[in-house]
């Protein structure tokens, strides 16, 4: 039987309203490039869930937790408690060509980057912290795995915990080779960093934005293109052709302004505003049959 994820892993809010506001505005190239990183960094760890998720050990997999100890927040992309030892993971989704040098890395030819190493570190200590003050003393094993096959590092140090794409099968199966059982203590511990996890931290690198600077139409539900129209009663991509029902779409499109205005109340005229291609009539059928709807006359709004 194949592990369940104790903990699964979705997009973060920082993920998602960036992705939203990629679709909606120009992003300034800071911006732009972070949303980049978040979204490659997201695509690299998902990859690694699908390979815990084969392991045939028995285990306890935390996937993506933010802590807190010390009255400083750290995370932990992915965590496996197997024989009461947490294995905690640092996933990086480098590709190109990279060098280690006198405890530094860079990225080819001399660009130095955020050493993993020291991040994972640090999230070890912090942990080991954290389980102390739950009365937990246990080893714990941290390593760095680099997950994206095109990625090549130059120097790398063999008595450092970094495990390299053509090695993470071999690392996987030596898991596999372990006997194990999951005691209550496990679950227990699993339990008390699953209920830890910061549900809603706050996110200083989203940048500023208001409502009426937004593009306004209906995103693509594939190609996450603006470039929709309405035929009949089908939206239709204009970029990747896609199709979707409109009242589907309509439910989506409130979704997503609920992420980005999550203060501003779901009614008739501002959805329609916001999706613009679909008629006010469209749109009030399709809240009132998928919302509550709450108020009198022109105080209704719908939640």
């Amino acid at each position: 039987m194949l592990p369940v994820p104790f903990k699964e892993r979705t997009p973060s809010k920082e993920l998602i309203t960036m992705e939203l506001l990629n679709q909606r505005k120009q992003l300034a190239t800071k911006d732009k490039h972070h949303y980049l990183n978040l979204k490659k960094g997201y695509e690299g760890e998902v990859k690694f869930d699908k390979l815990t998720e084969k392991l045939q050990c028995k285990c306890l997999i935390l996937n993506d937790l933010l802590l807190e100890a010390n009255n400083t927040t750290f995370q932990l992309d992915s965590t496996i408690i197997l024989n009461g030892k947490p294995f905690i993971y640092e996933i990086k989704n480098f590709d190109e060509d990279y060098y280690y040098n006198s405890d530094k890395l860079y990225k080819k030819p001399n660009l130095e980057v955020l050493n993993p190493l020291h991040q994972i570190s640090r999230s070890e200590s912090l942990l080991r912290r954290l389980l102390n003050n739950l009365g937990y003393n246990l080893p714990i094993e941290s390593f760095v795995i680099f997950i994206n096959s095109n990625f090549t590092l130059y120097q790398a140090p063999m008595d450092k915990p970094i495990i390299l794409p053509t090695q993470i099968n071999r690392f996987l199966n030596n898991l596999n080779s372990t006997t194990s059982q999951i005691t209550e203590r496990d679950l227990k511990l699993a339990h008390q960093l699953k209920s830890l996890h910061i549900t809603d931290p706050k996110y200083d690198k989203i940048p500023p934005y208001h409502f009426d600077e937004l593009y306004k139409g209906i995103a693509c539900k594939y190609c996450q293109s603006i470039s929709t129209e309405l035929i009949r009663r089908t939206i239709v991509c204009q970029n990747c052709g896609g199709k979707e029902l409109y009242s589907n779409a309509i439910i989506r499109s409130v979704r997503e302004f609920q992420v980005l205005f999550p203060d501003r109340k779901v009614t008739t005229n501002i959805i329609h505003d916001w999706c613009q291609i679909v008629s006010k009539k469209m749109v009030r059928t399709t809240l009132v049959n998928n919302f509550k709807m709450i108020g009198e006359n022109k105080w209704i709004y719908f939640e």
